[in-house]
């Protein structure tokens, strides 16, 4: 019989797993491991989910662990830019890449990639980045039109070709340079080799992960986290079963894992969460953290998900960055009315903000802003 859990110890549960609650990561490199991949469209956003979840690490240590290889950013979970941990990327790429290429074969075609064009790019990529110095899109675009490859740098085939060379395991992010600007490189040249694996082993690590970072969960939820199909979900999760535990959440059966401390109540402090961050990524609904009334105040359209400040376990608001270029202030545009000890918790962490990003950031209310 599933044990019967309620939604608060489930929100416990969840925080707990991604290190939003309880102990926090050892580490960069750990933190990106438990939630199996940061989303990395943008850069800052990605560091913040780091910061949020690894005590006393700064941007720049962030920036290091990607220049030296130990996170590497490409297209994983929902054909997405990732953080990944280096040591997942091959079987990870492996197993979602081909899934996310097909996907975006017909969107390839109207820009004019079809099967042999994005072959005579593929080759292209790896003639003009072998042994190269890391490359930004700009400077590989233009070393492909030397190799009598030509595309558009206005439109998007650029993107379209190294995101398709990314999911056929050619290339990954490399270091980046000035503003954040991405540079590419092969590989086989930034990662090291590792074991092939099958595809089954593939869907039940993946799904292993997930159930480790966001369980409990069911298999809906990390279909919508992974973007794999239906079926590849079901599968993953009866491969799993021996496993694997089941709870009931308000009539609902999920699953986590048998080595799970279910009675775990550790304390959730109040946070202040980036851009598209995980805890609000990899469910197939936000309910269970937003309040359906404010849910597009969180996300207003599109795959857009705003920063989110959470007390308890719950959003309570949304915040900003403000003062131009030299971000000199955390904003906060809370839901409601919020006591003044969830204000002091978020003052708090608007600070280690400031911390991280090495500028002094204080929330409007707190000594230092007045």
């Amino acid at each position: 019989m599933a044990r019967a859990l309620t939604a608060d110890q489930l929100r416990v549960l969840r925080l707990t797993a991604q290190h939003l609650a309880g102990e926090p990561a050892g580490g960069i490199v750990g933190a990106v491991t438990r939630v199996v991949g940061v989303q990395a469209q943008a850069a800052a956003p990605a560091r913040l989910a780091l910061r949020a979840r690894v005590t006393g690490i700064g941007v720049e240590d962030v920036n290091r662990t990607c220049a030296v290889g130990e996170v590497v950013r490409t297209w994983a979970m929902r054909g997405t830019l990732h953080m990944l941990a280096a040591a997942d990327v091959r079987w990870m790429v492996g197993l979602l890449g081909p899934v996310f290429a097909r996907a975006h074969q017909r969107r390839r075609e109207q820009l004019g990639l079809d099967e042999v064009s994005c072959g005579r790019g593929m080759a292209g990529i790896e003639r003009v980045l072998r042994g190269s110095v890391p490359l930004t899109r700009a400077e590989l675009v233009r070393r492909l039109g030397d190799e009598g490859l030509a595309l558009d740098l206005r439109s998007q085939a650029p993107a379209h070709l190294v995101g398709y060379a990314a999911m056929r395991g050619l290339i990954c992010r490399g270091p980046e340079v000035d503003a954040d600007e991405p540079t590419y490189v092969l590989l086989d040249e930034w990662v090291a080799a590792g074991p092939a694996g099958d595809r089954d082993g593939a869907l039940a690590e993946l799904a292993r992960r997930y159930l480790a970072g966001y369980g409990p969960a069911g298999v809906a939820d990390f279909v919508a986290w992974s973007g794999l199909p239906v079926r590849d979900g079901r599968r993953a999760f009866t491969l799993l079963a021996d496993e694997l535990v089941e709870v009931e959440v308000a009539g609902t059966v999920l699953c986590a894992p048998r080595s799970l401390e279910l009675d775990a109540d550790p304390v959730c402090p109040p946070r202040l969460l980036g851009h598209f961050d995980s805890l609000l990524l990899g469910y197939r609904g936000r309910d269970l953290f937003v309040d359906p009334v404010h849910a597009t105040r969180i996300q207003a359209g599109g795959g857009y998900i705003r920063p989110a400040a959470i007390v308890g376990g719950r959003v309570v608001g949304s915040w900003r960055l403000d003062g131009g270029r030299n971000l000199r202030r955390v904003v906060l545009e809370p839901f409601g009315p919020l006591p003044a000890p969830d204000l002091d918790g978020l003052r708090r962490d608007a600070d280690d903000v400031g911390r991280f990003l090495g500028l002094t950031l204080p929330l409007p209310g707190s000594p230092r802003s007045r």
